[in-house]
């Protein structure tokens, strides 16, 4: 038996229609390699059912077969066995194997679906202090308030980050965003995803004082033009910062500004995703009021001053200690982020519920939610599904075709099968194999593993495990980084060098660094399946240690301006395929410093070959296996190292079912099947 030709995947390739409802028939293909298997069956927990062979799909390789059944009311897990005489192999998520792992079956979930145009979507994620000043006229002054005994500070757009940092600012604000709109075009984006842009605080605002509007420090209203009275301890004399985040006039004046960006975001063509930080708020926030910013603006008292605040139940504390009540629960122990009693207060959740409902609807029309800490949310797991059940639905309704992204470490299946989320912030299924296998380093920059830099076949055996949790389109648009804000820039991993800005200093994060390397990770980050997400500055050769170094300002004139190019080149190679959305994936070569794969659909085939060691590797790749006929060519379409990268074009010829290439050292290499002229 041929099992290297053996193939199902979950995509538009071999199941039909993608996302079935109860009720509805579905068609699932299984292939083969030509008249080389006896029979083929489904296997699921109640049925064994035997595919026939499809007349309509043979070809001088391969043999399809094929069933069509009604898809049940609950969730159906399934996998193949493949009979050829006195052989027998199964194939699940992982391919083929001698004994199915329940985990890795495949599966159908009726009635989940994805939004379309998050499949495959080119996202930008913004830290909005350090992306780009629009107006200064908005920024936060130096001692305009008090925050964690720190007061705060404006500083210059070139000042190095400090170790503490959440209390300085350096401007950033939507305005800067909405004049690099046609940057961020240029560069292919599709989508928006932006750090908590709600009244908060701090500079990455994870402290939300107000979950109903946009901090008017990051907009263009009219703000106030007295100074602050420059608060030494407390904040009794921040005047300025209260009435811009109470007054009424402006927080409706910076919301409807907010509306109009969205207008002009959507009018491009161009979606957005809000951060949503519900597992806790911030201390400031209007339902606790530890600043009593609130309370001094005539406003509803809040639960850290009086027990009979009618937001008593939105927290939980464990002494009667009033007034100023210090003892409410703090996630992982901060008291600047009390964590909400979703599960405890009815009121509460139903207040949740309500601002994500709000923020999708007109006139803003968001197009989706990221979920900070996700699984923490609540104190129990079936409190925590419940609430994310009931969110989705909600959002759906008010926007059906909104998505809900979660922040989770490990499995995500509990909650995509369950209707909860649609996929995760992609770490198991790609940030850390990538970094793993270029460079050896964790993603914080915190420790060396030498045994997985540069292991092939673990990074397809992590990839393989990781993306089996991920059902259907939730593998699609699951958010692909190579950096973000809690991880050290992926320019500063190729280093290989172990430190945090505190023990190793700034500069240490821009030494020794592998542009080369950094390309590879740039490619593999823009075909590997999922939704590609830049990190603001990467593309511009951004480094920096783990947060808060990773929060720099982006360098405004100062720019790897081939690196952008770089980048713009890579999202332009995307557009064109049609399988770097949608399409399949399915490994060709593994070895030391050495991954090689391709995407495939039934219009266009793709070949990647990383090669991160230091010598020339020749390579023959089996791309039959991706249904390349022989006397094919492929055009190579780009390859980058060290020195830079060409995108000159080469044809290649594939014999016997092979491409073979000869890869130069640190280098990324793009193949893309040429149709013309065949």
């Amino acid at each position: 038996m041929i099992t290297e030709a053996l193939f199902h995947d979950e995509t538009g390739l071999c199941r039909s229609p993608e996302e079935p409802r109860a009720g509805e028939p579905v068609t699932l293909f299984f292939r083969t390699a030509k008249d080389d298997v006896s029979a083929v069956y489904l296997v699921s927990r109640d049925h064994e059912m035997r595919l026939c062979r499809d007349k309509d799909r043979r070809d001088a390789r391969f043999d399809w077969y094929r069933i069509t059944l009604t898809v049940p009311e609950k969730l159906f897990s399934y996998y193949f066995e493949v009979e050829s005489g006195m052989d027998m192999v199964a194939y699940d998520r992982t391919g083929s194997v001698r004994r199915p792992d329940p985990q890795h079956q495949f599966r159908i979930q009726p009635g989940l679906s994805v939004p379309d145009w998050a499949c495959g979507a080119l996202m930008y994620q913004i830290f909005t202090d350090r992306f780009k000043s629009g107006d200064g006229d908005n920024d936060v002054q130096s001692g305009e308030y008090v925050y964690l005994k720190h007061r705060t500070e404006q500083v210059a757009w070139d000042s190095e980050v400090q170790g503490f940092d959440v209390a300085r600012f350096y401007g950033g604000d939507l305005p800067g965003v909405r004049s690099k709109l046609d940057y961020l075009q240029s560069l292919g984006v599709e989508v928006l995803y932006f750090n908590p842009l709600f009244v908060s605080p701090s500079n990455h605002k994870y402290d939300t004082q107000d979950y109903d509007h946009i901090d008017p420090h990051l907009t263009r209203v009219p703000l106030l033009s007295e100074t602050n009275p420059a608060p030494e301890q407390g904040n009794e004399g921040a005047e300025r910062y209260g009435r811009i985040t109470t007054d009424a006039h402006i927080l409706e004046a910076s919301d409807a500004w907010f509306a109009d960006f969205c207008a002009e975001v959507h009018a491009r063509g161009m979606k957005i995703i809000l951060d949503g930080v519900f597992n806790h708020c911030g201390s400031f926030n209007k339902w606790l009021d530890r600043e009593k910013i609130y309370e001094k603006g005539g406003g509803v008292p809040g639960a850290y001053a009086r027990k009979d605040s009618p937001y008593h139940g939105y927290f939980r504390f464990e002494k009667d200690a009033w007034p100023d009540n210090p003892s409410y629960e703090g996630w992982w122990n901060n008291d600047t982020l009390p964590k909400l009693n979703i599960d405890g207060c009815p009121e509460l959740a139903d207040e949740i519920i309500r601002i994500g409902k709000k923020w999708v609807s007109p006139p803003y029309c968001a197009d989706g939610w990221r979920l900070d800490v996700a699984a923490d949310l609540g104190h129990t797991r079936s409190a925590n599904h419940a609430f994310w059940k009931r969110f989705r639905e909600a959002v759906r309704e008010a926007n059906p075709q909104a998505l809900v992204l979660a922040e989770h470490y490990g499995n995500p299946a509990a909650w995509i099968l369950r209707g909860e989320w649609d996929s995760v912030m992609n770490y198991d299924a790609f940030m850390e194999p990538v970094t793993w296998f270029l460079t050896g380093m964790e993603k914080h920059s915190d420790f060396r593993n030498d045994g997985l830099y540069g292991n092939g076949e673990v990074f397809f055996h992590m990839m393989a495990n990781a993306m089996s949790k991920l059902t259907g389109r939730s593998l699609y648009c699951a958010m692909n980084q190579l950096s973000n804000h809690d991880h050290s820039r992926f320019l500063t991993r190729t280093n290989r060098t172990v430190g945090r800005l505190a023990t190793s200093g700034s500069a240490a994060a821009s030494q020794g660094i592998n542009k080369g390397v950094f390309r590879e990770a740039c490619v593999m980050l823009m075909t590997w399946p999922g939704a590609p997400t830049l990190y603001y500055g990467d593309e511009a050769g951004l480094c920096g240690f783990t947060d808060p170094d990773c929060r720099r300002p982006y360098p405004w004139g100062h720019e790897d301006l081939e690196l952008i190019e770089f980048h713009k080149y890579l999202a332009s190679f995307r557009r064109k395929c049609s399988c770097m959305r949608k399409g399949s994936v399915k490994g060709l070569a593994a070895g030391y410093q050495l991954v090689a794969y391709g995407r495939f659909d039934a219009d266009t085939q793709a070949v990647v070959v990383i090669h991160n060691g230091t010598d020339w590797k020749h390579v023959k790749l089996p791309v039959w296996t991706l249904g390349v006929p022989d006397g094919k060519t492929l055009e190579r379409v780009l390859t980058s190292n060290e020195a830079g990268y060409n995108v000159g074009c080469k044809s290649m010829t594939v014999k016997d079912g092979y491409l073979e290439a000869d890869i130069g050292p640190v280098s990324a290499v793009l193949y893309l099947r040429k149709e013309s002229g065949e």
